[in-house]
């Protein structure tokens, strides 16, 4: 070996060389989509806020029949579909992250997966009544 072939220093352990894993145990897929669904409801927000804004102080036949129109429910539903996913993304680091106790990190993240899933549910079917006027 010469001088300038100096072997690299690496910051990971032995066992994580070995099987070529990072900190988190996987790769980056979590990171992209937390980021991928913060871009879509920063796009969405404006139009969104602006739903909102139009149905203040209206009565429910005109909440009814704005939300009925296709383009709005759309984004509504994509909204709340966006932000769901973002909610569940987030907590779900903040879990993996500081609790430590594997069978409580295990039911947490269920429980943080029927909830988010619970919400978007809730929301879509929300949603969806008051768009058919029932």
């Amino acid at each position: 070996m010469s001088a300038t072939d100096t072997p690299k220093r690496s910051m990971r352990t032995p066992l994580g060389r070995v099987r070529n894993l990072g900190a988190a145990h996987s790769g980056t897929s979590d990171f992209w989509r937390q980021r991928i669904t913060g871009v879509a409801m920063v796009l969405m927000m404006i139009p969104v806020i602006v739903i909102i804004v139009m149905l203040f102080g209206r009565n429910q036949a005109f909440v009814a029949q704005t939300i009925g129109s296709l383009p709005i429910a759309i984004i509504m539903l994509l909204f709340i579909f966006a932000s769901a996913w973002h909610m569940k993304i987030g907590m779900q680091v903040v879990i993996e992250d500081y609790v430590h106790n594997e069978k409580l990190k295990l039911t947490a993240i269920m429980l943080n997966n029927f909830f988010s899933i619970a919400v978007a549910l809730a929301s879509t079917y929300a949603i969806l009544k008051l768009s058919s006027g029932v």
